[in-house]
């Protein structure tokens, strides 16, 4: 898959199949569009194109709306996209002046111009240009005048999208990974840097990595206790300062994950901790990439450290068993 940081870095192709969408998440609803994008291609010896944007439209276009919440970060996503056998992504600034464009310009401009659209695969209910204005209908009536041809996803497949994303919202936010991970197709993940903590966990023999979050405006799921795999990397080179590369973690290690406010040592903000099993490199400032593979319990306060350990300890024996 080849990888744009905008539309101006994009050369018009011959014959574009095109689809375009914020694809948040990329789960099975996705994947499935994905899937038929790549059935019309082959049928017309075309490739596929995939247009997305960062910053998310919403946070441009209603900038004092804090309620997005991600299913991905844009790296996230990117990767995710990799495994799909697309043949080109173009992730492309969202910006007011874009959002601006009448939908004639959009067509004219992005979808023919920049992309060399042949084909469009699109939902009935997406909207663009200047005031969300355009819709299906406008790509049906220019398709004639720009030479393309447009075909419609299914009501079905849309909703089916929509009923996945929300499933998987709100099996995260009430600690339900394993339905999330059912509707995303593959684990959770939290992607973020190691940073200095208090490092209580090592006067208690479990000492932590404390990750803090790349993307703020990410979805982050219920306080509690998981079981968790981590990759390692050195850095991943973000989308929006530089080209893409992926860059395959240094190592893989299975552990426990603490999403919490620490109640017991009467801590007052969230924290994501990682206690690594059977591994004792120095990670400060490392990247990690934390899959979510099963939830273990709630968050809970308890009567002293020693209560705490002593939990702690039963939980890594049951995420041994879960993950050994």
């Amino acid at each position: 898959m080849k990888i744009y940081r905008s539309l101006d870095d994009f050369k018009a192709l011959e014959n574009a199949v095109v689809t375009i969408g914020t694809f948040d998440g990329v789960h099975i609803g996705h994947q499935k569009i994905l899937t038929h994008l790549k059935e019309c291609a082959k049928k017309i010896n075309g490739e596929t194109v995939l247009l997305t944007f960062y910053p998310h439209p919403r946070l441009i276009i209603n900038p004092d709306d804090d309620s997005l919440r991600l299913i991905n970060d844009i790296e996230e996503k990117v990767s995710r996209l990799s495994e799909l056998d697309i043949d080109h992504l173009i992730i492309t600034p969202f910006s007011r002046d874009f959002s601006n464009q009448t939908p004639e310009e959009y067509i004219s401009n992005v979808l023919v111009g920049k992309l060399g659209t042949k084909k469009i695969v699109i939902g009935y209910d997406h909207h663009f240009g200047k005031d969300r204005s355009g819709s299906l209908k406008d790509l049906q009536q220019y398709a004639d005048i720009f030479d393309y041809s447009v075909e419609q996803i299914p009501e079905q497949d849309i909703n089916d999208v929509a009923v996945s994303s929300t499933r998987i919202r709100l099996a995260l936010i009430t600690g339900d990974i394993k339905t999330a991970n059912l509707y995303l197709g593959y684990p959770f993940e939290l992607t973020g840097t190691v940073i200095r903590g208090d490092q209580i966990g090592r006067t208690i023999g479990f000492p932590t990595a404390n990750l803090q979050v790349h993307e703020q405006h990410k979805l982050i799921p219920a306080y509690g206790i998981y079981a968790v795999e981590v990759h390692i990397f050195d850095h991943l080179q973000n989308i929006t300062t530089g080209e893409y590369i992926e860059i395959q973690p240094i190592k893989i290690a299975k552990g426990m994950g603490y999403i919490g406010t620490r109640p017991t040592v009467d801590g007052m903000n969230r924290s994501i901790e990682i206690s690594l099993f059977d591994f004792n490199d120095d990670i400060y400032g490392k990247t990690l990439r934390v899959k979510f593979l099963h939830f273990i319990r709630h968050d809970e306060r308890f009567d002293s450290l020693q209560d705490m350990k002593d939990q702690i300890q039963e939980d890594e024996k049951q995420i041994r068993a879960l993950l050994f």
